[in-house]
């Protein structure tokens, strides 16, 4: 089959591999879309995947097309969308339900080959069966959908809470729909990219500007999300914490990006700091949410390329165009 496949920091092309076959428990999804994602520049640059080569992708749905033994709640031509995670369920972290920080937490497109291929493995228990009035190729959301509904859950955000999020990428975009979901009394946007700024009005935010300091508030915001990774943005976003607020680191950083904290008012304004790790009981709840509309894909995918164009769709993801961006083996 065609995959792409990262071979080196740097190095990524479509390369003839294996065709898949389903071990006991498995079934190989025919794969419809997969989705770019910041995971996959951080692959290319040499993080994350312990090591190379290694076929990407992680965010991705399609028809099943062949099941292992002992698989019993799935058949041949069901469409499916796919949870990547993959956790050892033995280590302490497991075994205490904590299982998004296993010891050996491994995933589906980061640490074992992925969906950006025309067929991909995984465990049937992490397949959720789409119903017939959902497109498998839009299915492809649910993923980063449920990373955004683990950050909902981290936050336990109140009823008319502020909210301001720091990035209108694709990521931004979701939890401004999840904040509305759980009873905001406002949502704010920042982002550099003007462009992306459209979307997000076009979503019902409540205001958005290229700075915070365009949209200040008296007493700053209950709730700060950034959804960039980017070390700037993260420094600007804890400034702005009112007191008694909360932060939540969303965005994938690099390793090396830095921040700096002042102790004495984390202390003094009761500031709660906090991360979100992947998906952690969130992918079916996503698959609920995705189900009942809670996204509208015309939306949120901007572009749908063929995967022999896997090294510019990444390109392109990386240099700030479009929303979601997936590729379709």
């Amino acid at each position: 089959m065609k995959a792409a496949v990262i071979s080196a920091p740097g190095t990524v092309g479509i390369e003839t591999v294996d065709d898949p076959t389903p071990g006991p428990g498995e079934v190989v999804v025919q794969v419809a879309a997969c989705g770019l994602c910041g995971t996959d520049l951080h692959i290319l640059q040499g993080e994350f995947a312990p090591t190379l080569p290694i076929v990407p992708g992680h965010e991705f749905a399609g028809e099943i097309v062949a099941v292992g033994a002992g698989v019993a709640d799935l058949a041949v031509g069901d469409q499916v969308a796919v949870d990547p995670s993959l956790y050892c369920h033995e280590c302490h972290y497991c075994r205490i339900g904590r299982s998004n920080l296993c010891e050996r937490w491994a995933a589906i497109g980061v640490t074992v080959p992925g969906g950006a291929a025309e067929y991909a493995a995984a465990p049937a228990a992490n397949c959720v069966k789409l119903p017939e009035h959902i497109r498998t190729q839009d299915a492809a959301l649910i993923e980063p959908l449920s990373c955004a509904v683990r950050g909902y859950d981290i936050l336990r955000s109140s009823l008319a809470s502020h909210v301001l999020i720091y990035g209108s990428g694709t990521m931004g975009l979701m939890m401004l729909e999840l904040a509305k979901r759980t009873g905001a009394a406002t949502v704010d946007m920042v982002d550099i990219n003007e462009e992306r700024l459209v979307t997000a009005r076009q979503l019902g935010c409540s205001r958005a500007a290229t700075s915070a300091d365009e949209i200040t508030r008296p007493r700053d915001w209950d709730v700060v999300i950034d959804a960039t990774g980017n070390a700037a943005a993260i420094q600007d976003a804890l400034g702005r914490v009112g007191k008694g607020g909360t932060f939540l680191q969303f965005g994938v950083a690099d390793y090396a990006a830095r921040a700096t904290i002042e102790p004495y008012r984390i202390y003094n304004q009761e500031i709660t700091i906090t991360g979100s790790m992947a998906v952690l009981h969130s992918y079916e709840r996503a698959a609920e949410l995705f189900a009942g509309g809670v996204l509208d894909p015309e939306v949120f995918i901007s572009d749908r390329l063929p995967l022999v164009d896997y090294a510019a769709a990444l390109q392109r993801f990386q240099a700030g165009q479009g929303r979601k961006i997936q590729v379709l083996p």
